[in-house]
């Protein structure tokens, strides 16, 4: 008997059993992303990184980005103002990603790459 029809009929005899009928989510629709717009080679480390929480970091650190690049090229004061306000929530949000992070994975590497990100910020 190989692999895969084992594996095939211990799967059938656990849902005949109805061990999968506890699962969160069970009968309802699957929630699909559109993954159309990522070239199919990157698909896997697109989800991996969002899963993780990177691409919600990565997204909020380019909207910094953005928002400094503009208040360096405000022609007012009030525009100034408003970017830098704009640019002090992104920080706030920046900071609580990172927090939640630090909760998250209290390591080595993690709080050298914290200590990086941070001088970056400063």
């Amino acid at each position: 008997m190989d692999f895969f029809r084992l594996t095939d009929e211990k799967i059938r005899k656990a849902y005949e059993d109805g061990e999968f009928e506890n699962l969160p989510g069970y009968g309802k629709r699957l929630d699909l992303e559109d993954l159309s717009s990522v070239p199919p080679e990157m698909r896997m480390a697109y989800k991996m990184m969002k899963n993780s929480g990177m691409m919600e970091e990565q997204q909020v650190r380019s909207e910094i980005e953005y928002l400094e690049d503009l208040i360096k090229g405000a022609h007012d004061e009030l525009e100034e103002e408003r970017l830098t306000r704009r640019l002090n929530e992104k920080l706030l949000r920046f900071n609580q990603i990172m927090e939640k992070k630090k909760k998250e994975n209290n390591s080595a590497v993690f709080k050298n790459y914290q200590n990086k990100i941070e001088d970056k910020w400063k």
